[in-house]
């Protein structure tokens, strides 16, 4: 199947009646937990998963995934501008300049610009996933045990080293992933791990459980501690549509935060977050007056929100051809597959072609509907943040509770969410990003299996993992990236303790 012939396929799959419900209830509440500060689409997609036993299509289920995680980039800059409060991680730097445009009554020309550079990136982000990822799909079927297995540690460091600021901390989360996912029967021996015991755990922590608590009512724990102010500018936004002026203004940083985000997004721990600090810093670099930044520049605007949304494409290209997830809410879809008995990966295009196309072409389709969401209503989605945080959250925590013992009808889940949701909150508290801790521990059974079938065709050999070729690449390719980090951050060291001498007296 060629890849027009495979879109063909996927639009007749997603413009089904079902599939466009769906994606249309995705968009929406992924535009309501992106205005909403608090909670973002790691934490919601988490707290759905429970949903996905009650939803017979697997395309149905991603879809509906999909579309609240590419639907929460629009919403984010709904509060970012009008409240100076980032509704997801991924619009903090909308902050800087787009509350300064609301401040001087521009509100809606940074609203129609944030949704206009959402919904051309988003797009363009699609139309790259269609051509590259079956690429991608095609060449990594030469793939074998030690080619999967250096993949997926690097795509773990990968994660650890770009997604948080300690890269120690990170590599402890990505540990206690790996030991969580250890908890349970021998896949080899059949012996029990790591259970001191406890019955219920010699089928190992389900995932849905440990998501749900450490994204879920870790989120929520946190949130209700929070006094989470903002002055909303104006409740008249105004004129939408961006001038001629706006536009000319703006074009470019579309374009370059549209590139800027594709490639990180791609990238495992790239996503949206980085994506946009990136494009900030670039709008910043080749702006002709670079003062106007943090002063309501629209590029500061547009730049950012392109790139965020070109980022929540293209992480789908490594989940779809590599069955590897780059960020927390990419590994929450990972799960959700795997719970309809879907394994992502080189084969699924093969083996799930309705799968691969018809999610791509629901992407398409979300689009539209989020700029049809956004653009009009961008008024009604600013009152949502009217609503206490403090009502909400008791009905979610009951639900994700409710969700919890009617996956497997065990007590002990509830125990384990309410534990997992403790550390989740103490991870918050400490700053902790708790990313690699879920791609390890999604991605652990993986690793251990691959390296103890490259170990098997190798005969104990550990240079299996360096004599051939990808596999070397790879690795290469990490300690490169590594080491080129390790030398930025020496070198910021360093250019910091010189400007703290030259300003002593």
């Amino acid at each position: 199947m060629d890849i027009f012939s495979g879109l063909l396929n996927g639009f007749s799959i997603a413009l089904t009646p079902m599939n466009v419900l769906f994606a249309f209830i995705g968009a929406v509440l992924g535009t309501a937990i992106g205005v909403l500060p608090g909670l973002g689409p790691a934490a919601t997609i988490a707290l759905l998963l429970p949903a996905t036993y009650a939803i017979e299509s697997p395309v149905t289920a991603i879809i509906l995934m999909a579309g609240i995680f590419y639907g929460s980039m629009y919403g984010g800059s709904t509060t970012s501008i009008l409240l100076n409060l980032p509704g997801e991680a991924a619009s903090v730097v909308t902050c800087i300049d787009g509350y300064k445009m609301a401040q001087q009554g521009r509100a809606g020309a940074a609203l129609g610009i944030a949704a206009i550079g959402s919904f051309v990136a988003g797009t363009v982000g699609v139309i790259g996933m269609t051509f590259f990822a079956p690429v991608i799909a095609t060449f990594a079927l030469s793939f074998g045990p030690p080619e999967k297995f250096s993949l997926a540690v690097v795509g773990l460091l990968l994660a650890v080293t770009l997604s948080g600021a300690s890269i120690v901390k990170g590599l402890i989360m990505m540990a206690t992933g790996l030991l969580l996912a250890d908890v349970g029967l021998d896949p080899i021996s059949g012996k029990t791990r790591f259970a001191f015991g406890v019955t219920e755990l010699n089928s190992g922590f389900d995932f849905v459980t440990l998501a749900m608590g450490v994204f879920g009512l870790g989120e929520i724990f946190y949130g209700l501690e929070q006094t989470m102010k903002g002055e909303l500018v104006t409740t008249k936004v105004g004129q939408v549509w961006p001038t001629m002026k706006d536009w000319v203004a703006s074009r470019w940083a579309i374009l370059r935060g549209t590139l800027v985000g594709f490639f990180i997004g791609v990238i495992p721990g790239g996503g949206a977050v980085i994506s946009s600090l990136v494009s900030y810093a670039v709008e910043k670099r080749v702006a002709k007056d670079p003062s106007q930044f943090g002063h309501g520049a629209i590029q500061g605007v547009a730049g950012p929100e392109s790139a965020n949304n070109a980022a929540s494409s293209s992480s789908f290209i490594p989940l779809l051809t590599l069955g590897i997830p780059g960020n927390a809410s990419i590994a929450m879809i990972f799960a959700a597959l795997l719970i309809k008995g879907v394994t992502p990966g080189p084969f699924l295009i093969q083996e799930h072609p309705e799968i691969f196309w018809g999610v791509i072409a629901s992407m398409y389709i979300g689009n539209v509907m989020l700029l049809v969401l956004n653009l009009p209503l961008v008024g009604l989605w600013a009152q949502l943040v009217r609503v206490p945080f403090a009502i909400m959250a008791p009905v979610i925590i009951l639900f994700t509770a409710i969700g919890s013992y009617s996956i497997q009808g065990q007590v002990f889940d509830i125990y384990s969410l309410v534990g997992f949701g403790l550390f989740g909150y103490a991870l918050r508290k400490l700053k902790i990003e708790a990313g690699p801790l879920v791609l390890a521990f999604v991605l652990g059974p993986m690793v251990e299996a691959a390296m103890r079938q490259s170990l098997l065709m190798s005969g104990g050999d550990f240079t299996v993992f360096v004599t051939r070729p990808i596999s070397a690449t790879l690795i290469a390719l990490f300690v490169t990236l590594a080491l080129g980090q390790a030398g930025v951050a020496l070198w910021k060291s360093r250019r910091a303790t010189a400007s703290s001498n030259s300003n002593r007296p």
